[in-house]
């Protein structure tokens, strides 16, 4: 039964201390955009090339630094 003088105001701490928590992160603006970042992932804006013409480029760089030679 003494337990319990520790573990409720444990609990009672952690839990305000998770809703201070959420608080925190609504007035700082964490889910003001909850979609941006998943359409952002799909975005290709930092490929250079079109996939398919630098896998045809003969004289394009290898991943070990030569360049590739035709079969």
């Amino acid at each position: 039964m003494n337990i319990l003088v520790i573990l409720f105001p444990l609990a009672l701490g952690l839990g305000l201390a998770g809703l201070a928590a959420f608080f925190w992160c609504m007035r700082n603006g964490q889910y003001a955009d909850l979609e941006g970042s998943g359409w952002r992932v799909l975005q290709d804006d930092d490929l250079g090339l079109d996939p398919v013409e630098d896998l045809l480029d003969e004289d394009a760089p290898t991943a070990r630094g030569g360049t590739r030679k035709p079969a």
